[in-house]
């Protein structure tokens, strides 16, 4: 029956026969990519690079969860990888099953969150199924995109800035029905309008990093980059990298992409980036061992940059590898400049030498996804073809957790996507003139 029911659905969405989708029978249960709580233990005694997701992440038939005010149910045609499901894949930090528990004490709504299962996955592309009581903005059949913020506004914090509230979270890593499965159930407050002239796994890949990027470098709540600033963007090919570059360019900065290898390189150039180092064939070794950084390398990184810059420092650092990376980054920053930064990938303990802080007047911003006007902005950006898409290569929903060792061990190129109830790639398109005038930067990972 679910599998029949699933298929009607995608039968209806396929065929464009969005007004009937509403009419049709939900199924009783969907199939989503899932970690289970009685493994959370499989990975002790690996270090985290041999910690391999495809034995944590699974496909399983899960119910369909209960409809409750202001959410809404999608059907999902595509998703993609972000690095909180790699976290999740291993279990690092934490498991995420202690999210899940502590967002279910908040409410009897909230308590269907806390199940011995998790349901991954913080992006997604789709159409309405259902919307719960209260949400007018949305109906069934409208072509969607999901932004990953979840938070209850209730308490004060959250009403200048949604990103401040107490019980902010990011859907699918901190919540569960996340958008890696058939259907996901989000606030309907996360949703915003599918671009028209992107396929389903297109529309699917840009939604957490692209937003990151926005607030992390444009926003006033970031960086607040202008015209002419120098930004120094680590991992400039990657997920959340080659949306900073593409800010940058569009935004009048210079940026100077740090990737780890020439075919990393001649992506970022073909995105428009003249400033690149490679930093493997560089061969900087910013730590000499576990617990002993290298100032020298620091220098001769920071003698790198001037070179390519014309002797100009980096005004803003664009910062997301954290602890191998942070005290080169402060080091780098020119007096009064800053180092906005919104990740760990390579360790969450940074350390740094305060005196190029304090000494030299630079400040360190922390940055969060975005708020839900951030989110708008920057999906309104991809839809006029401002922005674009960074995919590289798509999955099947079987296929995840090859898709998410790819990101884990740095094997891919800008956004992995992975199929759902789309059954092939290529499929969503709704302005097929845009989407020509685009096509190059649209493809510049799937050419790479």
């Amino acid at each position: 029956m679910t599998q029949g029911t699933l298929k009607e659905i995608r039968d209806a969405i396929l065929s464009g026969d969005l007004d009937a989708v509403g009419s049709l029978e939900l199924p009783e249960s969907y199939r989503g990519v899932t970690v289970h709580s009685d493994e959370t233990g499989m990975f002790e005694g690996r270090a985290t690079r041999e910690k391999d997701p495809r034995e944590s992440l699974h496909v399983d038939d899960v119910p369909l969860p209960e409809l409750g005010p202001g959410e809404a149910l999608v059907a999902v045609m595509a998703s993609a990888i972000n690095y909180n499901t790699v976290w999740t894949s291993i279990f690092e930090p934490v498991p995420t099953f202690k999210f899940l528990q502590r967002y279910g004490k908040l409410s009897p709504l909230s308590k269907r969150h806390d199940l011995p299962y998790h349901v991954v996955g913080s992006d997604a592309a789709g159409v309405v199924l259902r919307t719960g009581p209260g949400v007018h903005r949305w109906k069934a059949g409208d072509e969607v995109v999901a932004h990953c913020l979840n938070v209850e506004l209730e308490a004060p914090d959250g009403h200048n800035d949604t990103m401040l509230d107490s019980e902010q979270r990011i859907w699918g890593f901190e919540t569960n029905f996340g958008g890696l499965a058939e259907i996901a159930l989000v606030k309907a407050n996360q949703l915003m309008p599918k671009p028209r002239h992107l396929t389903w796994e297109e529309a699917a890949c840009p939604g957490l990093v692209n937003s990151t990027a926005y607030r992390q470098l444009v926003s006033r709540n970031g960086a607040d980059m202008k015209q002419g600033d120098v930004v120094l963007i680590w991992g400039a090919s990657g997920g959340l990298g080659s949306y900073a570059t593409q800010y940058a360019l569009n935004g009048g900065a210079i940026p100077v992409c740090v990737v780890s290898s020439p075919e990393k390189a001649e992506i970022c150039r073909k995105l428009g980036a003249d400033l690149v180092i490679d930093r493997s064939a560089e061969g900087y070794r910013f730590w000499q061992d576990e617990q002993t950084q290298d100032p020298k390398e620091w220098q001769r990184f920071g003698a790198k940059i001037r070179e390519l810059t014309g002797g100009e420092d980096p005004d803003i650092v664009f910062e997301h590898p954290g602890r191998e990376t942070f005290g080169a980054s402060v080091y780098a920053a020119r007096r009064g400049g800053t180092i906005v930064t919104c990740a760990s990938t390579s360790g969450y303990l940074h350390q740094y030498d305060n005196r190029y802080l304090w000494m030299n007047l630079k400040r360190i911003i922390g940055s969060h996804f975005a708020n839900y006007r951030e989110s708008w902005e920057a999906n309104r950006l991809i839809a006029k073809g401002l922005i674009h898409p960074t995919l590289s290569k798509t999955y099947s929903l079987e296929e995840t957790g090859q898709a998410a060792l790819d990101v884990h061990r740095n094997a891919h190129q800008g956004k992995v996507g992975v199929l759902c109830l789309a059954p092939e790639e290529g499929l969503g398109v709704h302005d097929a003139e845009l989407r020509e005038r685009h096509l190059g930067g649209i493809n510049a990972f799937r050419d790479a």
